[in-house]
């Protein structure tokens, strides 16, 4: 699995990337993007970075 971040929708509000920093990074443009598949490891902090997202910009995908 891995996160997919709406670009179009993500406000650059930083709170995934504080969450999850395997996975989310801010990018040159002040939007977060997942640079990392989720894993077992890490997937509680995905999760929580999806249910926390103030606009709803982060979705899981296969």
């Amino acid at each position: 699995m891995r996160a997919y971040v709406d670009q179009d929708v993500c406000i650059g509000c930083g709170l995934c990337a504080s969450t999850c920093p395997e996975v989310f990074e801010m990018n040159d443009e002040g939007k977060a993007e997942a640079v990392a598949d989720t894993t077992d490891e890490n997937r509680d902090g995905v999760l929580e970075a999806i249910e926390n997202c103030p606009v709803s910009a982060i979705r899981e995908q296969e």
